[in-house]
């Protein structure tokens, strides 16, 4: 099948041109992302209705035509699970993939399990059930043998059927609306994560003071610098516990500096000079210059016992509406409306909760609101039921 393949210019740029004139374009990729700073493309599938190839992104090409198809707003692109793909295009062009159709948010938008796996979509939705065996396969060894590559083309080859099963049926249940914002969301979350202030995610920082979040920046930003240039997953330069320890602690002799258990490695051990130096950085900063605590909003009881509540009532809103409770939002969503319509709380960016806007607010966010508002009740309507709570407006008394 080493036909299946492209790896030479030539063949991609031809390729690319026929990807040109298609409506659909299905894409998926296989990387590798245990030893590197980023994920490794290893292989990149793609599908149109008359045919599916892979590309060989290890035989030095150069990819710039199929990104430029892959973003061409003339097409719709269709994967599984997109988050790897979406990022893959957005640093190889700056671009997001044209008009994403994700299999399994559409899933999920019509009353599927969500995550869905691709095997389970393909399943339940064509009645096929596809091979397996190299989802463990290291995807940068070459030769790549017959059956990687049947494996790896078979991974487009279902996606646009997938794609015409779901967008039929979102049209049926008049939520094709939902998923086109849905998709919009999803991709301007993971663009904003490229930017945010991702050491503020570090395991372990969670109520920390402005003065050590600050020593926390510093070996956070150092920790990236050194993970990019060596070409290393960051927790192989400097674990997490590692950093939180010595943002705490908030002292850069280089001694007790030493003396933190788990700085007995030689690399660190050497670096121990630089974050003692990125330590007293930290320790310089001007107060009014140190980042902004985004504490956890002080919660009371009856928010707590309301979110409790309310989340019980979440799957049963969400499976009598027919989409999948997992996509719709967490208990935590649950809790954030509560806090929200009743405290008018918002989150460190003054962004009202998830539950509160778009389509989630259709599905439940206004049903929340009316049984806060005491305008709607829960009842148990049968026991026995796969659906045994109903929710039924509060009669307005006669006057």
């Amino acid at each position: 099948m080493s036909d299946a393949v492209i790896t030479k210019q030539a063949d991609l740029t031809a390729f690319c041109d026929r990807l040109h004139r298609a409506d659909r374009i299905a894409f998926d990729t296989e990387f590798v992302s245990e030893d590197t700073y980023k994920p490794q493309l290893c292989l990149a599938q793609i599908a149109t209705v008359d045919e599916a190839l892979c590309v060989d992104p290890l035989a030095d090409l150069d990819l710039t035509p199929l990104w430029d198809a892959l973003t061409d707003p003339a097409h719709q692109v269709v994967v599984h699970a997109a988050r790897q793909e979406f990022l893959f295009g957005v640093d190889a062009s700056g671009k997001r993939l044209a008009r994403l159709f994700d299999v399994q948010v559409a899933a999920g938008m019509i009353g599927m399990e969500f995550p869905a796996g691709y095997g389970n979509l393909i399943s339940r939705l064509l009645g096929v059930s596809p091979q397996k065996g190299e989802t463990r396969t290291d995807w940068r060894r070459r030769p790549l043998t017959d059956r990687q590559i049947e494996y790896a083309v078979a991974d487009v080859t279902y996606l646009l059927p997938l794609h015409d099963r779901l967008s039929g049926r979102l049209a049926e249940q008049k939520r094709s609306h939902w998923f086109v914002d849905e998709m919009e969301a999803f991709q301007g979350d993971l663009e904003a994560s490229l930017t945010r202030d991702r050491w503020r995610r570090v395991s372990g920082s969670s109520g920390m003071s402005s003065r050590c979040q600050a020593i926390l920046r510093e070996l956070w930003t150092w920790r990236e610098r050194e993970a990019e240039r060596r070409n290393l997953p960051t927790r192989f330069i400097l674990r997490d516990d590692l950093m939180v320890e010595m943002a705490k602690r908030k002292l850069s002799d280089p001694k007790h500096l030493g003396a933190i258990r788990g700085m007995e490695r030689p690399e660190l051990k050497r670096a121990i000079p630089e974050f003692s130096r990125l330590v007293e950085k930290a320790l310089a900063i001007p107060d009014d210059q140190l980042p902004r605590s985004q504490r956890a909003p002080e919660t009371s009881t009856q928010l707590t016992m309301l979110g409790q509540f309310l989340s019980s009532a979440l799957s049963s809103i969400c499976r009598a509406a027919d989409i999948a409770p997992s996509l719709v939002g967490t208990p935590n969503d649950v809790r954030e409306l509560v806090s929200y319509r009743l405290t008018g709380q918002t989150d460190g960016e003054g962004r009202p909760p998830a539950l509160a806007e778009g389509w989630r607010a259709e599905i439940v966010g206004h049903i929340i609101e009316e049984l806060l508002g005491g305008r709607m009740s829960i009842r148990i309507a049968d026991a026995n039921s796969e659906h045994p709570l109903t929710f039924e407006p509060v009669p307005t008394p006669k006057v």
